[in-house]
C-alpha cells in the first residue's frame, strides 16, 4: 500500500521560501517511472497544479509560477520536496502531493493513483 504524507512548517513569513516534504511509503520513488506532483487548493478557487518530478529526476513546472518553484527529491529518505520562493499571503492554502503513472499536469483526482492528505500553509508576519 503506497501512502504519501505531506509535512512542513505551517507558518511562513512573506518573501521567504516555503519548503514542504512529501514522504512516500510502500514503494521506492525511483523504482519505477512515476510522476510526483505538487498541487494546491486556494480558498474559494480551483485546484492549481504546481509542478512534478519524475522518478528519474526530471522536472516540469507550471509557467504561472514564473520560476518560483523547485521540486527536488531526497532518495535516501524517499521524499519529494517543494520549495516555493518569495511567498506572499496569496500562497496560503492547502498543499497536496500526488503520484501518477504518467506526466499529468492537471488536477483531476482520478488522474493520480495516490494523494496525500495535504499540508496547510499560512503566509503571515
Amino acid at each position: 500500500q503506497v501512502e504519501l504524507r505531506e509535512s512542513g512548517p505551517g507558518l511562513v513569513n512573506p518573501s521567504q521560501t516555503l519548503s514542504l516534504t512529501c514522504t512516500v511509503s510502500g514503494a521506492s520513488i525511483t523504482a519505477n517511472l512515476y510522476y510526483y506532483s505538487w498541487i494546491r487548493q486556494p480558498p474559494g478557487s480551483y485546484m492549481e497544479w504546481l509542478g512534478y518530478i519524475d522518478s528519474r529526476g526530471n522536472t516540469y513546472y507550471a509557467p504561472d509560477l514564473r520560476g518560483r518553484a523547485s521540486i527536488p527529491m531526497d532518495t535516501s529518505q524517499n521524499q519529494v520536496i517543494l520549495h516555493l520562493a518569495s511567498v506572499d499571503p496569496k500562497d496560503s492554502t492547502l498543499y497536496y502531493c500526488a503520484e501518477a503513472p504518467w506526466p499529468s499536469t492537471n488536477t483531476v483526482h482520478e488522474q493520480y493513483d495516490y494523494w496525500g492528505r495535504g499540508a496547510q500553509v499560512t503566509v503571515t508576519q
